[in-house]
């Protein structure tokens, strides 16, 4: 499965631990060039290494876009790691783009880009059994990571998630 994610959902992921759940589904994540930037700047010491680890690890690859001016068009109203991580999802052909943001997410749609975001990847995780509450995840990634949930939101995954 040729899967590309964007900033939040790998920052957000390793912020709270568990970072590995994307190699655990997912195999190998692609990022672009500017996501990988984006990530260089993460203050979170833990969260920073966990990430460098999958980039040696090689789980974690970044690549370079090739369709310039499809990104240049999205960077005119997303910020760069979106516009990237769309435009290398895009040219791909990849099966999966992970990404929470809903200007991200709408750009995405526009183009026919199968998505999911962090709390779906969760949610999977749930269902699989390897996390025990989906409820607990979504308040560290609000306490730990900054995540903004609205309670529609939050109740929708709780529900799906049987909690």
């Amino acid at each position: 499965m040729r899967v590309v994610s964007n900033t939040s959902p790998v920052s957000n992921l390793a912020i709270i631990g568990k970072l590995g759940v994307l190699a655990c589904q997912f195999g190998a994540i692609r990022i672009p060039r500017a996501v990988q930037a984006e990530l260089e700047r993460l203050e979170h010491g833990v969260a920073r290494s966990s990430i460098d680890q999958a980039l040696a690890a090689g789980w974690l690859k970044v690549e370079t876009v090739a369709s310039i001016d499809l990104a240049r068009h999205l960077a005119s109203f997303l910020d760069s790691g979106e516009a990237e991580a769309i435009a290398l999802a895009s040219e791909s052909g990849s099966d999966l783009l992970i990404m929470d943001e809903s200007a991200g997410r709408a750009a995405a749609r526009d183009l026919g880009l199968e998505m999911t975001g962090t709390l779906g990847v969760l949610l999977k995780e749930k269902r699989a059994g390897r996390i025990p509450s989906m409820e607990m995840e979504m308040d560290r990634l609000v306490g730990e990571a900054g995540f903004y949930l609205s309670e529609k939101v939050r109740r929708m995954f709780l529900d799906a998630a049987g909690e």
